[in-house]
């Protein structure tokens, strides 16, 4: 982010700058307000990705209220020696617990951060940071890959969706709040979420990286 990382909300920036050299993890607990996926006119064309993407931990499959939340962000160093972070979203809804998992790297190849997305690790985005004018965080999607063995193949926008996350820090009340939406230009909106959690910080020199954070498969090329 460079100078726009100083723009940032103290807590915002503590938050988010978890890694190895701060030697802390966090983990935020709060609430979503509400999690929705799709319209009445993409839903059902959405069934079938949903299903794949609940199984991999890359979509949200159900919706719901006032759903218990959790984030997981732990620092580690994977097999090929890069440090990553752990994006490990929790939600406990009526059916059943269901994740959301990230794991995020920096590319020095294209100087951004990339997301790998589920367990496998088999999708990758380019993400943009930028801070708002009231020192919120803005993260932005960027182009797709689809990546398994030999095959690595950028993905059309049309198959994939554009993201946009906000996060804030409340100073009243001490909670961050966050929104994610993710649309995609020919079906509209595919899922997103708003809510609320508090931080708690965590000392990795008396705090392992839990494995059950941590991608079943991890990805070379970024």
């Amino acid at each position: 982010m460079g100078r726009d990382f100083g723009r940032l909300h103290p807590e915002l920036r503590r938050r988010f700058g978890v890694g190895l050299d701060a030697g802390e993890a966090c983990v935020g607990t709060g609430t979503m307000r509400r999690i929705w996926n799709g319209t009445r006119l993409s839903r059902p064309l959405l069934r079938p990705f949903l299903a794949v993407g609940d199984r991999r931990h890359i979509l949200l499959a159900e919706t719901g209220e006032d759903v218990p939340f959790t984030i997981e962000n732990y620092p580690y160093l994977d097999s090929y020696g890069r440090e990553t972070v752990t994006f490990v979203r929790t939600f406990d809804l009526p059916r059943r617990r269901r994740r959301f998992d990230a794991t995020m790297v920096y590319s020095e190849r294209r100087d951004c951060v990339v997301d790998y997305l589920g367990t496998h690790q088999h999708l990758a985005v380019d993400l943009a940071f930028a801070a708002d004018r009231t020192g919120g965080l803005v993260i932005r999607s960027g182009g797709y890959r689809f990546r398994e063995r030999a095959l690595d193949t950028r993905l059309p926008r049309a198959v994939v969706g554009d993201a946009v996350v906000r996060e804030r820090f409340d100073d009243a009340t001490g909670r961050f709040h966050i929104s994610v939406r993710v649309t995609n230009p020919v079906l509209g909106p595919l899922f997103g979420y708003d809510g609320a959690f508090t931080a708690a910080y965590a000392d990795l020199t008396a705090h392992s990286v839990p494995a059950s954070v941590r991608p079943v498969r991890e990805e070379a090329r970024c």
